[in-house]
């Protein structure tokens, strides 16, 4: 009888461990669903950000290019 209710306890012991465990599995596979979820949330934002950017230096180019300020001189008329 000793016996059996040893085998009682390592079986209860075994189910608790094994329960901990599928918690634990399930808690780090939410944590790896929110974390790619963000991942890809920074993607996107990384991609809108990098768009904007291309307008913007287009645009910059633009203004640089239609201003005297920054058009090109040649340095040999200047020095005569």
């Amino acid at each position: 009888m000793h016996c059996e209710i040893d085998g009682d306890m390592e079986n209860q012991v075994e189910q608790e461990e094994k329960t901990r465990l599928i918690n634990q599995v399930l808690e780090l596979q939410h944590t790896l669903e929110d974390l790619s979820a963000r991942v890809d949330a920074v993607k996107e934002e990384n991609l809108k950000l990098k768009s904007e950017n291309q307008v913007l230096g287009q645009y910059i180019e633009n203004l640089m290019s239609a201003s005297s300020v920054f058009q090109t001189t040649d340095a040999k008329s200047k020095w005569k």
